[in-house]
């Protein structure tokens, strides 16, 4: 028998569960129609944030292994929304880049996330989003990729463009 505090929690994973299925829901239906999926639209996410990021630091961002990569970055690439190539800094790396179709879908696929995360903290007031954010970097803070990403961001040799 469950004490009130796993009650509670199971609660918490419930309603988790179900909140990320509503977050996930649209854009997946949007993604739906270009015949991609979720995994797509995260790569989409992560080379908007990050332009220029390379093949091997995007795996780490995502913690995906280059056999589970290589399927839909291919198909990415294939329908037209990114783009690779030969790093300037060293050519033995490539860099990837959202072409301008790449581009925008991901901002529309972002935008109504956004949107949505929005909503609730403005419907809720207060200092909810800053107590979810909390939240979430408590959750994520020892994953190699916010690690990986982190340091990204850091980095000078980044480069700001989209597509050519």
């Amino acid at each position: 028998m469950l004490n009130d505090e796993e009650q509670k929690l199971n609660e918490v994973l419930m309603l988790f569960y179900f909140a990320y299925r509503t977050f996930t829901e649209k854009p997946d239906q949007m993604i739906e129609r270009y015949g991609i999926q979720r995994v797509h639209h995260r790569i989409l996410f992560f080379i908007a944030r990050v332009p220029g990021i390379t093949v091997n630091e995007l795996f780490t961002v995502l913690e995906v292994s280059k056999q589970a990569m290589n399927m839909p970055l291919r198909q990415l690439y294939e329908k037209g929304f990114i783009e690779a190539e030969q790093a300037k800094f060293d050519k033995r790396y490539k860099q990837l880049f959202l072409t301008e179709k790449g581009h925008q879908l991901e901002q529309e696929l972002s935008k109504v996330q956004r949107e949505q995360m929005k909503e609730i903290f403005s419907s809720l007031g207060g200092d909810h989003q800053e107590a979810w954010t909390d939240v979430m970097e408590e959750l994520s803070k020892m994953r190699p990729g916010r690690n990986q990403l982190k340091a990204l961001f850091r980095e000078k040799r980044k480069v700001n463009k989209i597509g050519r």
